[in-house]
């Protein structure tokens, strides 16, 4: 039996293991995981009744294969509108089918609303071109947008950066105002200093032009989305208790075919011999094990799996260990209310802004976007009749004194900056408070980065070495792209395919035909 060793129980090993279970291979598969949960940053956080959403999930995708997966392991069903007291748990589905709280696996249908705060305003993400967005601009800054936008028509920079990339489809001006501070606020460098292959990847033909003919479409009443811009996509699927319960299923489904999860198992080294992955160190509850295998699953960091493997190239280890990330924070907060009024046409529960997240342009403050968990699910919340729970989210760096901050001072913190926003009343009463902190949320896209094809050369070459994931191929995927490349290299070990090229190529052509939408 081959015995097959998968690090990671995120998105991308979760699928890995799962598709090589019901392969009808025979295959002996266990997973590592370094925490002692599912999901990784795709899990979901339970604190005291209430669930965080750790960095947004929407489940959406182009691809036919993903989206059939996910309603294999989680149908997806309808549920009533917002003006219905808490979506299904007082009156059943609009369906005729089951009160969702009645079953174990199921996706609600979402309606998207995203929007940036900026200056204390709302405008539309993306940038649209509703008569609300000229008016929150003003008529100086509009024209100034205009000309911008027009002038970038005019002449193209070369998109040797991401500013470039940027400047190019929205014009000087929206890029100041929409793009520039909150990138650096993500990423903590100038865009100037970032590869415009994030922006290729990420946003892909989104653009003023993109949004023009989204309108154009909507006027028309188009039924055709296949070719509508992820971030234009307007409804989406949810878990009912947030994205770690699909997860948490899948692990289910994993140990009932016979696959193994092992939690709390950090891989510290892995022992490489003719040119194959033979074994793997591992603490176990700070116990050191062993564990030998013929086939090896990568969704570990790109940097911790070179420095862990011997005999590299002095070169690919310089790459490997200058490659950058950024971490992540998110500080969870219960409130009895906001202090935004729902000037929308959307009804919620208790009229609170509709928002799944709202990004936060301003540079004056730390915080990066804020998600409403009321409107992900109303199951998120335990309370979701009284109180809002929220969640903040801040990019930072491990080690930095944000990261290292106590608790109490980082809430104290997010509450400052939120009565500074206006978001809140200075006299608003924190119920409850949690803060999450996630290592390498996002493999950035500086530094060494631009020699990361040597790097990913000299990984192929490793026979039984397949890396997958957003961690794994050191490349910003979102949880479809993750789980395409674990199909990939499940395809290649099942057929015995030599070549990893397949594995490699997800998400990087402009028209891949499988996306979910900007995220965490």
């Amino acid at each position: 039996m081959e015995k097959v060793v998968i690090v990671g129980a995120g998105p991308a090993g979760l699928t890995a293991a799962y598709e090589l279970l019901k392969s009808g291979k025979d295959y002996e598969v266990i997973i590592l995981e370094e925490s002692s949960e599912l999901g990784g940053i795709s899990r979901t956080v339970k604190h005291n009744g209430n669930r965080m959403d750790i960095g947004g999930h929407r489940f959406f995708s182009k691809d036919k294969s993903v989206t059939a997966w996910w309603d294999a392991i989680m149908p997806a069903q309808g549920a009533p509108s917002y003006d219905d007291k808490i979506l299904g748990r007082e009156r059943e589905l609009s369906d005729g089918g089951p009160d969702p709280a009645t079953e174990d696996r199921v996706m609600l249908k979402r309606q998207r609303v995203s929007r940036i705060y900026y200056k204390k305003k709302f405008f539309d993400y993306p940038i649209t071109m509703k008569p609300q967005t000229f008016i929150n601009m003003g008529a100086i800054a509009t024209v100034r947008a205009g000309c911008s936008y027009l002038k970038s028509t005019a002449k193209k920079l070369p998109e040797e950066n991401l500013e470039n990339f940027y400047i190019n489809r929205f014009g000087k001006v929206l890029y100041s105002m929409f793009f520039e501070g909150y990138t650096e606020k993500l990423w903590g460098r100038h865009p100037s200093c970032i590869s415009a292959d994030w922006g290729a990847q990420r946003v892909k033909g989104l653009s003023i032009k993109a949004v023009l003919k989204d309108m154009v479409a909507k006027l028309t009443k188009s039924k055709d989305k296949t070719n509508v811009e992820t971030s234009l996509i307007e409804e989406f699927s949810y878990p009912k208790l947030g994205p770690g319960q699909l997860w948490e299923a899948v692990g289910e489904d994993i140990e009932k075919m016979g696959g193994k999860i092992m939690f709390n198992c950090r891989v510290k080294k892995l022992v490489k011999e003719n040119n194959n992955i033979t074994a793997v160190q591992y603490m176990e509850n700070n116990k050191a094990r062993v564990m030998e295998c013929d086939t090896f699953i990568s969704t570990m960091p790109v940097k911790d799996l070179v420095e862990g493997m011997n005999s590299v190239p002095d070169d690919i280890v310089r790459i490997a260990s200058n490659l950058p990330y950024r971490d992540f924070v998110t500080v969870g907060l219960l409130l009895e209310n906001l202090n935004l009024k729902n000037k929308t046409k959307i009804k919620t529960l208790n009229n609170i802004v509709p928002d799944n997240w709202i990004y936060v342009q301003d540079v004056g403050v730390k915080l990066g976007r804020i998600q409403i968990f009321n409107n992900w699910s109303p199951y998120m919340v335990k309370d979701c009749e009284n109180t809002v729970w929220i969640g903040l989210e801040y990019f930072c760096g491990e080690g930095d004194d944000f990261w290292n901050m106590e608790e109490a001072d980082c809430v104290e913190f997010a509450v400052n900056e939120l009565v500074k926003m206006g978001v809140i009343k200075k006299d608003a009463t924190v119920l409850d408070s949690h803060r999450e902190k996630v290592k390498k949320a996002y493999p950035a896209y500086f530094d060494t980065y631009d020699e990361m094809d040597k790097v990913v050369e000299y990984l192929n070459s490793i026979e039984n070495l397949y890396c997958i994931g957003r961690n794994g191929q050191h490349r910003y995927n979102n949880m479809d792209h993750s789980m395409v490349t674990a199909f990939e290299a499940v395809k290649n070990i099942v057929s015995g395919e030599k070549d990893k090229s397949n594995i490699w190529s997800v998400n990087t052509e402009k028209e891949y035909h499988e996306t979910r939408e900007e995220n965490n």
